[in-house]
């Protein structure tokens, strides 16, 4: 449905959701995406960009509205573009991220007859997040700081995020105060001036301890002792600060540079009761509640036994080898990141596990050069996805069951479709590990077909 109201205004109803969370209006010149309309809403549409087949729009009045529609508890949820999902009731979104998982898999994956188990939500999807990164600015003479509007670098003050740690903008907030007493001033991207450009925080839901990460644009500035003791005397529940120096003109947060301020420079967490020490550039999954879900689900799709050999790929800090490795014979861990391989086996030395061989390496060239014989393969790719060439290998090594995880949906079918020659798919679990966003992590179980 579509009635031209006036210039750049559409009158239209929305009839899908978009894989990023946005409502659909399908009109004879394209499709139009808004951002905050819910599927069955009907609403007059400003048009913000016109483009061939595919123009974008916000809400201007709703006509209709549904009964998944709530009030958002944050008040620029539909500015920042992080939390799609603040105006609808948390059973629509678990709804959405199904559909989303069996979309893909139909669709891109071109796959029929494969069942999609319910989403594993939350409890609460509130103040989960143990990770912010958040930008600093000055407006006048006041230091700001927030998120970036929606595909802008223009911040908009937020002092309370809804989905992270509380404890989180308690700290920035003292951080922005003490800026303006030291004269720290906000890194400035257009004149290449300033000191801090981003804070990042980082929280262990186990042991309470906070890591403060100061990403600035110079090796030292003046007041930096008094700055740090002041901060972790406000706020003690502080365990570590940091200064990571970023020179570069980018829009990458983290420089390659790192000292050590306060404390021990990481923090530990646990999952499943493993101990992991975090450092500031650690991969560490973000929602300590449900990651204990996912890997929880993985193992269990594995099936192992005390004589399997288990491939642990893309393995990052090694987290699920390292939650495997008490199970089986032994675990491979392939990464191509040194910082995560060396995360990585500090963490085995921590938790004393001794069977696992932890190895620094591109996957795919890995597997095409030893083409090793694993019972079981535990894959867990960027959101890229995998490769042709790790996919190929993988049918070519044949182990006997196979899971894989994947925070996107789309490369997921696309990998799941290249694999279903030699593997049956048993099994699609997704999992809500980024509650308020369009965002869904799942987990595949796929077993060997018969030869």
């Amino acid at each position: 449905m579509l009635d031209m109201v006036k210039k750049n205004i559409i009158r239209g109803k929305c009839v899908d959701i978009s894989s990023e969370g946005k409502g659909v209006i399908k009109t004879v010149y394209g499709v139009v995406f808004v951002d905050s309309l819910l599927l069955g809403e009907e609403a007059e549409i400003e048009i913000t960009y016109a483009g061939k087949g595919v123009s974008y729009g916000v809400i201007k009045r709703l006509i209709t509205m549904s009964k998944d529609r709530i009030a958002p508890k944050c008040p620029i949820s539909t500015a920042c573009g992080g939390c799609c999902f603040q105006n609808a009731t948390y059973e629509y979104e678990l709804r959405y991220k199904k559909h989303k998982v069996e979309e893909a898999i139909k669709r891109i994956g071109h796959l029929e007859g494969i069942k999609v188990n319910d989403v594993l939500g939350m409890n609460n999807p509130e103040h989960y997040r143990n990770k912010i990164q958040v930008p600093f600015a000055k407006d006048h003479k006041k230091v700001i700081y927030g998120f970036y509007k929606s595909k802008t670098h223009k911040i908009i003050p937020l002092k309370q995020c809804n989905i992270e740690d509380e404890k989180a903008g308690h700290i920035l907030e003292a951080i922005a105060r003490l800026m303006e007493k030291y004269h720290i001033d906000p890194y400035n991207e257009d004149y290449r001036t300033g000191i801090i450009r981003h804070v990042l925080i980082r929280t262990s839901r186990s042991t309470n301890e906070v890591m403060v990460v100061l990403v600035s644009n110079v090796d030292t500035f003046p007041g930096r002792n008094n700055f740090v003791k002041e901060l972790v005397k406000i706020r003690p529940e502080i365990s570590t600060v940091i200064q990571n120096t970023n020179k570069r003109d980018t829009n990458v947060i983290l420089g390659e540079s790192d000292k050590v301020l306060f404390g021990r420079g990481f923090i530990t967490d646990e999952i499943l009761g493993l101990k992991f020490n975090i450092s500031c550039r650690s991969f560490f999954q973000v929602n300590p509640i449900q990651v204990e879900i996912l890997y929880k689900t993985a193992l269990n799709f594995a099936k192992l036994s005390k004589n399997d050999t288990l491939l642990d790929a893309y393995a990052g800090v090694c987290t699920i080898g390292l939650l495997a490795a008490p199970h089986v014979k032994k675990v491979t861990s392939v990464e191509l990141e040194k910082s995560a391989v060396i995360n990585g086996i500090n963490n085995a030395r921590l938790n004393s596990i001794n069977n696992i061989e932890i190895i620094e390496a591109d996957c795919t060239e890995y597997i095409n050069k030893e083409l090793p014989k694993f019972d079981v393969v535990i894959m867990d790719p960027p959101r890229k996805g995998s490769t042709p060439e790790f996919l190929s290998a993988i049918k070519k090594i044949k182990p006997s069951r196979l899971v894989y995880i994947s925070c996107d949906p789309a490369t997921l079918a696309r990998d799941l479709e290249i694999l279903s020659d030699t593997f049956n798919i048993e099994e699609v679990q997704p999992v809500d590990m980024f509650s308020r966003s369009f965002h869904v992590e799942t987990v595949v179980c796929l077993r060997l077909k018969e030869q």
